[in-house]
């Protein structure tokens, strides 16, 4: 049963909702009003529900984690800073990414529990179609950002809380993710989270600066402030621009003062200012910009661009061939269908077919059919019209089909999308077309798809769990990747990777033989996603300079030691011996045993450092 604080919240609501035409002021601003009505009109959902978020399983949470990478390591300093403000407070702080997924958490260990219980937590989920109105769902909707606070949110669960949420851009205007501080107790008075909310904003900024400069490396940058001593330090404005004077990137502030002042985004640095003139105060001091109202700013030369990380190139013969050929399926305008295990690196090898082939310059749209909700796919895939339904947007909501349009749509886990939305994507690739919800009529759209999953399609099919036309359409061309543990290129990419999460956590470090040894032998169930979290775990508490078997998770290091004088002992090394000693040293008889050829076994007695009868002096 309902408390009654709850009951009068839920009435509140729905009276609200029914009436909203009649009342002469809404209790809640209109953003919060047109949200409830969403939440009860298009996504159905229970106001008095006191049910808590979904919270996403550990296999879809580290995928979300690892398709934002980059995102979690550059935010991470500030989150971390932007705790330590208000921590005090009981607030915790959480990073979601476009969707409204929690990849990143900060909370004090005595509320943890507290927090969790309310749905403040690692993986929840706080999509508007999922949680009805919440801060992050606001965001996520209205690109700006907003308190939602306490009797704002729609459903009674979470009546106590208080959110306050910011939008994070790329430099592209797209949205990366969305930062939010909240509380389970704070003031009734909604202006008690005034500085709450110029926090919240003022680190959404700080993650798209450090997300803009990370990403302008290579072009030309113009740092910009309304006071010349904040040029350098906190720039409120940033610009980007290549050799041929295109901008190339712009953080969120400096869209919104051009617009304003333009009308429009430019295209060329040259309609702002004189580029000659810009390339002679290059890296001088702090000046006046003519033409931007006053601001002071400073330009500086490109910087040589960090090479692109070689983690995930193709080294493995294998997988270069798949490149290759992929691409060639793919300029033929024909569905590539990639395999392979979770975390094997699907995601990437269909980017990288997307920049090598004829449509790099297009968008690459990707959809995870595993992470989102059944309910919320088909509006994700299609998106809707203006006024297709009560509390619609006034602008409608563009669907991926239509974003991807010249470019690639990459449908991850294809395998789990529901058999309703398989008959209907199979329309739109037959066609060509695509019907957004509440439209009255078809939009062409021109787009290619990459597809992949982790199960096996076919079986699938025979069980009657997927379409078997739709599989003979994506499947046109199919490449299987390895497993890690059966790529050719492990040691490079265990290197690769260690240098790349040693500059990530600030360390120097190397890995010791017995440690690399152990890495060579373990089995990676998780993949290259597993592999990289081992990497970071191993950075970070390492010390002396160097990875050891102890400072590696126990289920990698196994049974790995290192003896008196050097020789690393492990079950590989074990087993190989016991096959020679068992076929009295005689090479081709223990190579067959082990199912392998002679040539590796002679590799593998020299890796181990056994010493053979017969190689003795």
């Amino acid at each position: 049963m309902l408390a009654a604080h709850s009951r009068a919240h839920v009435d509140c609501v729905s009276r609200v909702v029914k009436n909203a035409e009649r009342l002469p002021q809404a209790p809640v601003p209109p953003l919060i009003l047109d949200s409830w009505r969403r939440s009860m009109e298009v996504y159905r959902l229970d106001p008095a529900s006191q049910q808590g978020p979904r919270i996403l399983s550990q296999r879809l949470l580290n995928e979300c984690r690892e398709r934002a990478e980059l995102f979690l390591r550059i935010a991470g300093d500030a989150v971390a800073r932007l705790h330590e403000q208000v921590r005090g407070a009981d607030y915790c702080v959480l990073l979601t990414d476009a969707q409204g997924q929690t990849i990143d958490y900060r909370v004090e260990t005595n509320i943890r529990s507290d927090c969790r219980k309310a749905g403040l937590d690692l993986g929840a989920c706080w999509s508007e179609g999922e949680e009805g109105t919440c801060g992050v769902a606001a965001v996520l909707t209205s690109k700006a950002p907003v308190t939602v606070h306490k009797r704002d949110h729609f459903r009674a669960a979470f009546i106590g809380l208080t959110c306050t949420a910011a939008p994070v851009f790329d430099p592209l205007g797209d949205l990366l993710g969305v930062i939010d501080v909240s509380a389970l107790r704070s003031p009734d008075e909604r202006r008690s989270q005034h500085l709450i909310r110029q926090l919240v904003e003022r680190t959404a900024r700080e993650i798209e600066n450090a997300f803009f400069m990370h990403q302008a490396q290579g072009h030309w940058v113009m740092r910009a402030h309304g006071t010349p001593g904040y040029v350098e330090s906190q720039p409120d404005y940033l610009l980007a621009w290549d050799a041929e004077g295109r901008l190339q990137a712009l953080n969120s502030l400096a869209r919104q003062r051009l617009v304003q002042r333009l009308g429009r985004l430019p295209a060329h640095i040259g309609e702002l200012f004189d580029q000659a003139q810009l390339r002679q105060v290059c890296n001088a001091s702090a000046q006046r910009l003519p033409g931007l109202g006053g601001l002071y700013g400073r330009v500086s030369a490109p910087r040589q661009r960090t090479p692109a990380s070689p983690l995930h190139s193709a080294q493995d013969s294998r997988i270069a061939q798949h490149l290759r050929l992929a691409t060639r399926v793919k300029d033929c305008n024909l569905a590539v269908l990639v395999e392979g295990e979770t975390g094997a690196g699907k995601e990437v090898f269909a980017r990288q077919v997307h920049h090598q082939s004829q449509r790099s310059a297009g968008p690459f749209i990707t959809l995870n059919c595993a992470a989102i909700p059944e309910s919320l796919i088909e509006s994700e895939l299609f998106g809707y019209v203006a006024g297709a339904f009560t509390g619609a947007s006034s602008k409608g909501m563009q669907g991926l089909l239509q974003q991807a349009h010249g470019g690639t749509l990459f449908l991850d886990e294809i395998g789990d999308m529901p058999l309703n939305l398989q008959t209907r994507l199979l329309r739109v690739l037959a066609e060509g077309e695509v019907a957004p919800l509440g439209a009255a009529r078809r939009e062409r759209v021109d787009i290619q798809v990459i597809a992949a999953t982790h199960r096996d399609l076919a079986a699938r099919v025979a069980q009657g769990l997927f379409r078997e036309d739709l599989y003979y359409r994506l499947a046109n061309a199919r490449f299987a990747l390895p497993p890690l543990r059966a790529r050719e290129d492990r040691l490079g990419l265990i290197q690769r990777l260690l240098a790349e999460e040693a500059v990530a956590c600030g360390v120097d470090v190397v890995l010791s033989d017995a440690a690399l040894q152990a890495l060579l032998e373990y089995r990676w169930p998780g993949n290259l996603r597993q592999l990289r979290q081992v990497l970071r775990y191993a950075c970070a508490v390492s010390e002396g300079g160097q990875v050891q078997c102890r400072d590696l998770p126990h289920e990698v290091r196994g049974e790995v030691l290192e003896t008196g004088d050097g020789v690393v002992s492990c079950p590989a090394r074990q087993a190989l011996l016991d096959a020679l000693i068992r076929h009295r040293w005689k090479p081709a008889d223990a190579a067959r045993a082990l199912g392998i050829s002679r040539a590796t076994l002679y590799r593998r007695v020299h890796e181990h450092r056994i010493e053979m009868p017969r190689m003795k002096g």
